[in-house]
């Protein structure tokens, strides 16, 4: 009887949606989801990079500042902000440097994420980020999930600023944008320059560790993740000096 109940609570748990509470943060049960030892600040590592952190702003798909980010810093593990610091140096010998949107993203940021994707009276922010979706399709195709890559603190959002101009080269799309246009093969809607555009960030990441996904040009995730299977719950804030 109790494994029959021990079963039915765990199913119970695992089909939670969005808005609850969420499943749990680590299926590595050695790691401590709460517990940021293994992360830098982001610009202790790459310095020359610059921060645009949207969900500590309003400027974002949700419309306000986003749960978890008290601080408009970025945060990530050790070994993905040493590989970003290999892309900033090429990419600041080319005439570049990267500008930063959004890198360790905490459960309770995802929660935010799906609570907003479930009030779909919601469009506040529809015509500068999904004008030609709507809202109620943003859960089946992908656009907002229970769980975040970012979580594990190896994934970053990011761009390219021209030096010479200050700034960011253009892409076509910017960030965030929900639609078929943000795919880093889109060709049918942009120039050349602006797919070259991407197919140098896209290079540049998968030179120094990175590899991207199918459906966003700005989001990469190091191939060597070292939490792959955690996802993490402390907020974005300064981290506590080392002892």
């Amino acid at each position: 009887m109790k494994r029959n109940l021990s079963l039915f609570l765990l199913l119970l748990v695992a089909t939670t949606s969005c808005g609850q509470r969420p499943i749990a943060s680590s299926d590595n049960p050695s790691v401590d989801p709460s517990d940021p030892s293994g992360f830098v600040t982001l610009t202790d590592v790459v310095p020359d990079v610059i921060l645009e952190i949207r969900y500590f702003s309003t400027f974002n798909f949700v419309g306000t500042r986003v749960d978890g980010y008290e601080e408009p810093i970025a945060l990530m593990t050790r070994e993905a902000a040493q590989a970003l610091k290999a892309v900033s140096d090429e990419a600041m010998s080319l005439g570049y440097r990267l500008k930063i949107w959004d890198t360790y993203r905490p459960q309770m940021a995802v929660d935010h994420f799906c609570r907003w994707g479930e009030n779909v009276s919601d469009t506040l922010t529809k015509r500068w980020f999904y004008p030609y979706l709507d809202k109620d399709v943003v859960f089946e195709q992908g656009y907002i999930a229970r769980r975040s890559g970012h979580s594990r603190g190896s994934v970053v959002d990011l761009t390219l600023v021209d030096m010479k101009s200050g700034c960011d080269i253009d892409m076509g799309y910017g960030f965030d944008w929900f639609g078929e246009e943000s795919h880093p093969d889109y060709r049918e809607g942009i120039t050349e320059e602006q797919y070259a555009n991407r197919m140098l960030l896209r290079e540049l990441m998968l030179k120094h560790g990175f590899k991207p996904i199918t459906e966003e040009w700005w989001h990469f995730i190091l191939r060597d993740e070292p939490y792959p299977d955690t996802y993490f719950t402390f907020p974005v804030r300064a981290l506590a000096p080392a002892r």
